[in-house]
């Protein structure tokens, strides 16, 4: 008898209560801080009932995980869609710069969420704290093919210095000056830019 293979069945959107949820939790977990924002004020502000928070989220923790990942999906693919309409490599890299500085001058910015939230979790084993180690590192791994393809002599340190470059903006950016902070970056990218000898194209 033939082996059949079962149909995969489509994945069901979120339900528009726990959209809701997610949403509210992004705004006010990134304005407020995550450890600040109670459960209760998660609900009222959802315009849920506490039953139906539970039957999305049986915890905050799962809440917060989930805002931490639907985050770090959020700037992987904008890097992603970022390089894929460069022309090459060293655009791509300029671009990096420019997109950090239209953030950082964004109104409503409050610095890094990845930062902030880490420093709320001091556990490096948290879950939150696992992601943002992920995070970190694919972006990161994405930043050293930029540099190996525009033919840095160290990718993996330009790489290095371009994300603290990024992480110096938002912070500096958010603390005090943000056309300052994304003129600092703008700098450092053109350091990093200088050390690169003759670029090769860019494969995607």
């Amino acid at each position: 008898m033939p082996l059949v293979t079962p149909t995969p069945r489509a994945q069901r959107p979120p339900a528009p209560a726990k959209l809701r949820i997610r949403d509210t939790a992004d705004r006010l977990f990134y304005e407020n801080g995550i450890r600040t924002v109670g459960i209760d004020r998660l609900i009222s502000d959802s315009a849920v009932t506490k039953a139906t928070f539970y039957k999305h989220y049986r915890s905050k923790d799962i809440l917060i995980v989930d805002y931490v990942t639907s985050r770090h999906t959020a700037a992987i693919t904008a890097l992603d869609e970022l390089v894929a309409a460069a022309p090459d490599a060293r655009s791509a890299i300029l671009e990096f710069a420019t997109l950090v500085a239209a953030e950082v001058s964004r109104p409503g910015f409050r610095g890094c969420p990845f930062l902030n939230a880490a420093a709320e979790f001091a556990n490096p084993a948290h879950p939150l704290r696992v992601i943002i180690a992920e995070h970190r590192e694919a972006f990161t791994d994405r930043l050293v093919d930029l540099a190996r393809a525009v033919n840095h002599p160290v990718p993996g340190d330009a790489a290095d210095d371009l994300m603290l470059a990024r992480d110096g903006a938002m912070a500096g950016g958010y603390a005090s000056d943000p056309v300052a902070a994304s003129a600092a970056l703008g700098r450092a990218v053109e350091r990093v830019l200088a050390d690169v000898k003759q670029a090769t194209p860019f494969r995607r």
